[in-house]
């Protein structure tokens, strides 16, 4: 069975549009003009995943957002936006969106993002029932792995028995986007936008990211269960392949 999406923007063609072509590929899409009605929706219908725009009149995207993190939190976020920033980025990250997609995103951009959320729902879904995740949430802000190293992303620490490393901000908010993805591969340039909060070539983003990447890694070389799983992908990007 399709999953259940919902189209959220103001803009009634790029609305139409997207909801056409999510059809075309079999899925079941409903679509509203504004944060208000994407709420009520949700108290309504199940819903798997939606698609966000983030500026609307109204009620915007990060407050759907938070609305939607008491109504349904086994629903995957998708947030469009033509204006990324560091604020917007760390914020949707803190209420753990799925994905982060500047416009104009191509259609092929949204239909891959939407098949991973959906992988994502599922795997968490499979998890929660089966009681097997490899990392599991105690605070709305710290998350442990299995062999008992704990990330705390709002102080940007990670421990593990008398072992503690404090991270520089950037180190905290690459590891942030790590530890809550994982097993989602990461661009170099969807990594400094939404770890520095701005836009760069992709040549000139894998120059920021290398030395980053080598100070954070060298920081927690002491914790395997992390340590051992963040992921070059050559010619794209990294990811923490922590879920095996």
């Amino acid at each position: 069975m399709k999953a259940n999406l919902l189209v959220v923007d103001d803009e009634p063609i790029t609305r139409q549009s997207l909801t056409d072509i999510l059809r075309l590929e079999g899925y079941t899409v409903h679509s509203v003009p504004n944060g208000e009605a994407a709420v009520d929706f949700v108290r309504m219908y199940s819903v798997d995943l939606i698609v966000l725009d983030l500026r609307m009149p109204g009620m915007g995207g990060m407050e759907v957002m938070r609305a939607l993190s008491q109504l349904s939190q086994d629903t995957e976020i998708i947030l469009l936006t033509a204006h990324g920033s560091m604020e917007t980025a760390v914020d949707a990250l803190r209420h753990r969106i799925h994905d982060y997609l500047l416009k104009p995103a191509s259609p092929k951009q949204v239909l891959e993002s939407i098949e991973r959320g959906l992988t994502r729902r599922a795997v968490k879904l499979a998890q929660r029932i089966e009681g097997t995740s490899e990392l599991s949430d105690f605070s709305p802000h710290t998350v442990q792995f299995s062999d008992g190293t704990v990330v705390d992303t709002a102080r940007r620490i990670v421990e593990r028995g008398d072992a503690v490393v404090q991270l520089t901000l950037s180190e905290g908010h690459l590891l942030k986007v790590f530890v809550e993805n994982p097993g989602r591969v990461f661009s170099h340039r969807e990594l400094i936008l939404l770890v520095q909060g701005y836009e760069v070539s992709q040549q000139e983003a894998q120059e920021i990211l290398r030395p980053l990447v080598s100070r954070l890694r060298n920081k927690i070389s002491n914790f395997p269960a992390i340590y051992d799983h963040i992921v070059s992908v050559r010619g794209t990007g990294y990811l923490l392949d922590a879920i095996v």
